[in-house]
């Protein structure tokens, strides 16, 4: 025995080239997984794949678009291959789209960030579920937000979306509970990724996040990536149907305001017009 916790199982992780996706493929390989990286950009997962290769870790990238239904597929068939199987898959590839309230959000865009979000993980769970069942059981991993049960006004189709991963994960849950395989959602707070660059550290946005945030400060990817890594492993093997707040407790009181972000993108009376 090594005492890794993934020994001998196969685990996709999408988005995994940058961020939080990284973090938990580099974590998921260091404790024995045969980890399955994909994204459109094979630049990052290259890098990603460098980092778990020197490490000793095994790795495969498979490229392709989560929102397509022939690439989840072929990426899949890909992580069967390579790992033997399947056992476990950590829906982490997502996005926003553009700051502004409803009655200004673009209709396209809007459905563009729901395709992002909830189409691609109905897509992951719809060819993952088989082989996981086919394993023995198996552990999926969807990644909501604390946007997704907290109100972010502004936020448009993310907050939709990612409130859409978690009844996903829940109905899942209650589908699939006698293949034993287990679906839950990790909701992370503001972790230190790429994605927050365009937020100024010591700006009005994060300020207010922190304010809110009982253990004062934001999230690192490994933060995430260790919940991942628990929801993965035997250690959670009772657990289903759970949303998991990583998130330092700002879920305990709000989330950030972007009233300052808005304010340099729409006109105070189109933000809020005289009318409503």
């Amino acid at each position: 025995m090594t005492g890794k916790s993934l020994e001998g199982r196969s685990v996709i992780v999408t988005g995994g080239g940058t961020g939080i996706g990284a973090a938990c493929a580099i974590l998921s390989a260091a404790e024995g997984a045969k980890v399955t990286i994909c994204g459109r950009r094979r630049e990052p997962l290259e890098s990603t794949a460098a980092r778990i290769s020197e490490a000793g870790g095994a790795i495969h990238i498979a490229t392709g678009d989560v929102t397509s239904e022939d690439d989840v597929a072929r990426i899949v068939a890909e992580a069967v291959t390579f790992g033997g199987g399947l056992h476990g898959f950590v829906a982490n590839a997502g996005g926003g789209g553009m700051l502004a309230p409803f009655h200004l959000q673009d209709t396209e865009n809007f459905i563009r960030v729901l395709h992002l979000n909830v189409l691609s993980t109905m897509l992951c769970v719809k060819h993952s579920v088989k082989h996981m069942a086919a394993a023995g059981g198996g552990s999926f991993v969807g990644m909501s937000s604390i946007a997704g049960h907290v109100t972010h006004p502004f936020f448009g189709a993310y907050t939709v979306g990612k409130a859409g991963i978690e009844e996903m994960m829940r109905n899942a849950a209650d589908e699939y509970g006698r293949a034993k395989v287990r679906f839950n959602a990790i909701r992370p707070g503001f972790i230190e990724t790429e994605i927050m660059e365009g937020l100024p550290r010591e700006g009005e946005v994060v300020a207010s996040y922190i304010s809110q945030t009982p253990m004062h400060g934001l999230g690192q990817p490994e933060d995430v990536a260790m919940a991942a890594r628990f929801l993965l492993s035997d250690e959670s093997r009772w657990i289903t149907g759970q949303m998991i707040s990583v998130d330092g407790g700002n879920f305990l009181r709000r989330g950030p305001d972007y009233s300052s972000s808005v304010a340099r993108m729409h006109a105070p009376e189109d933000v809020l017009p005289a009318q409503i």
